[in-house]
C-alpha cells in the first residue's frame, strides 16, 4: 500500500504543475481544483450543502421552539443523520454495484421532494411532531443511501497524487456551507418562519443535480461477484477487520463521534442554556457560522499549511488540542467568550476529521471504496446523531455541560489511542 501522505522528494519538482510563474505542488487543494470534473461536482454540491445547513441548523432551533425539549431536539437530529448509521452500508454496496451518478441523481431528487413536503408541514401553526419527525427521517434515508456514492465519486475525479487536496476541499465545502447556510437561514427564520428556509433548501438540490448531469467521470468496475446480499453488506467490515490501519481509523472515528461530538446537534441547547443566546436569533446563526468558519479553516489547513506533513503524525496533537478546547467550550458562560472559543473548536475538530479522512481515502483501493467509505459515513454521519440523542437525554437528567466535559475527556484518551504511525504499512 502507498503511504497516506505523499512525502516531498527531488522528483516532485519535475512532477509539479506550473500555473503561470508559480509552481503548483501536487497534493494541495489548489492542485485538486485544476481538474474540471472535480471542480464542477465540488461547486454543485457546495451550493446544495449551503441549503442543507440552512435546514439542518434551523431544524434544531425550530424543534426547540416548538417543544422546549432537549430530548426532542436530539430526536430530530437523529432523524436527520441517524439513517447513516443503519443504511450507509447499504448505500456503499449500491455505490459499488450500480452506476454512482444515477444513484446520486435519485437520492438528490428524493431529498428535494421531501424538503418541499417539510416546508408544507412547517406552514402549520401547530405542526404534528410525529409528521415532522417522519418527513425529516425520509430526507435522512435519501441522504444515507446517496452519501457513499458521492464520497466514492469525488476521489476518482483527480489523480491519486492530488487526492489529499481533494479530500481537504470536501471538508472545506461542507464547512463553508456551515458558515453561509446558518447565517442566511437564521436571518430568514427571524423575520419570517421555518417554511421558506426549507423551501430554499429544496431548490439548492438543483445545483447538485445539474453538476452530476454535466460531469463526466471514470466508471468504476462493478463489483458483481456471486456472494449473497448479506455477504456484500459485510464485506466492508471484513476489509476493516483485516486491515490494521483502516480498523484503527474507524474505531477512532466511531468513538469520537459517539462521545465527543454531541455539541454539534445540541448547539441550540448550549447556546440558550450556557450563553443566553436564543435559538431564534441572528446571534445563534452567527455562533454556528463562526464555528463553521473555524471548521473550514481547519479543513483548508490540512490541504495547504499541513500538506507536506504526515497526517498520521498530525492527528494525535490535534486530538489533544480538540479535547482542551471542547472543555473550554463547556465551561464558558458569556456570549463574547463563546464567539471566541467556537471557531477554535471548529478548527481543531476538522483538523482531526480531515486528517483521518485523508489517511483512509489515500489508503483504500477504488474497487472497494464505496463499501469502506460507507463505514466512514456510518461513523462520522450516523454515530454522531446517536451520540446527540444520548447526550440530549443526559442533558435533561444532568446538564449539557457534563455532556461536553465527558466528550473532552474521551478526546484526550483518543489522543493516546490514535497512533496511526504504528499501523501504517511500509512504502512499497
Amino acid at each position: 500500500m502507498p503511504p497516506s501522505t505523499p512525502e516531498p522528494a527531488p522528483e516532485d519538482a519535475m512532477d509539479a504543475l506550473v500555473d503561470g510563474d508559480r509552481t503548483l505542488v501536487r497534493g494541495t487543494a489548489q492542485a485538486a481544483l485544476r481538474h474540471r470534473e472535480f471542480r464542477l461536482v465540488w461547486a454543485g454540491t457546495f451550493a446544495s450543502n449551503v441549503g442543507t445547513w440552512m435546514q439542518n441548523v434551523l431544524l434544531g432551533a425550530y424543534a426547540l421552539h416548538l417543544t422546549h425539549s432537549n430530548s426532542y431536539v436530539g430526536l430530530i437530529f437523529f432523524a436527520q443523520l441517524g439513517p447513516l448509521l443503519v443504511l450507509s452500508n447499504v448505500g456503499g454496496v449500491l455505490a459499488d454495484l450500480l452506476d454512482r451518478r444515477r444513484l446520486l441523481l435519485w437520492a438528490q431528487t428524493q431529498q428535494l421532494v421531501f424538503s418541499v413536503v417539510l416546508a408544507g408541514i412547517a406552514t402549520s401553526d401547530h405542526p404534528s411532531r410525529g409528521l415532522l419527525f417522519g418527513c425529516v427521517l425520509l430526507i435522512g434515508i435519501g441522504n444515507a443511501l446517496g452519501a457513499p456514492a458521492l464520497s466514492a465519486i469525488l476521489p476518482t475525479l483527480v489523480p491519486k497524487e492530488d487526492l489529499p487536496g481533494a479530500v481537504s476541499l470536501q471538508s472545506v465545502q461542507m464547512n463553508l456551507s456551515r458558515v453561509i447556510g446558518p447565517v442566511i437561514g437564521a436571518a430568514i427564520y427571524t423575520v419570517a418562519s421555518a417554511a421558506p428556509v426549507f423551501l430554499i433548501n429544496a431548490a439548492t438540490y438543483l445545483f447538485a443535480i445539474a453538476a452530476l448531469l454535466f460531469v463526466e467521470y471514470p466508471r468504476h468496475p462493478a463489483a458483481r461477484g456471486t456472494g449473497s446480499v448479506m455477504g456484500r453488506l459485510a464485506e466492508g467490515f471484513r476489509i476493516a477487520r483485516a486491515d490494521p490501519l483502516v480498523r484503527r481509523v474507524l474505531i477512532t472515528l466511531f468513538t469520537m463521534s459517539l462521545f465527543s461530538l454531541a455539541f454539534v446537534g445540541l448547539m441550540p441547547v448550549i447556546a440558550e442554556t450556557n450563553f443566553g443566546i436564543g435559538p431564534r436569533s441572528v446571534d445563534y446563526g452567527v455562533l454556528y457560522a463562526v464555528f463553521g468558519l473555524g471548521a473550514a479553516a481547519g479543513a483548508v489547513s490540512v490541504g495547504t499549511w499541513f500538506a507536506s506533513f504526515s497526517k498520521e503524525r498530525l492527528l494525535r496533537p490535534a486530538f489533544a488540542i480538540f479535547g482542551v478546547i471542547l472543555a473550554a467550550f463547556a465551561l464558558v458562560r458569556s456570549p463574547a467568550a463563546a464567539f471566541v472559543v467556537a471557531p477554535l473548536l471548529g478548527y481543531s475538530y476538522f483538523v482531526v476529521i480531515t486528517s483521518l479522512s485523508t489517511v483512509l481515502q489515500s489508503h483504500i483501493d477504488d474497487a472497494v471504496r464505496g463499501r469502506v467509505v460507507a463505514l466512514w459515513i456510518m461513523g462520522f454521519g450516523g454515530t454522531v446523531p446517536l451520540g446527540v440523542l444520548i447526550g440530549g437525554v443526559l442533558a435533561d437528567a444532568t446538564s449539557v455541560t457534563l455532556v461536553l466535559l465527558v466528550g473532552a475527556f474521551v478526546a484526550g484518551l483518543l489522543a493516546l489511542y490514535a497512533d496511526l504511525e504504528r499501523v501504517r504499512p511500509a512504502p512499497t
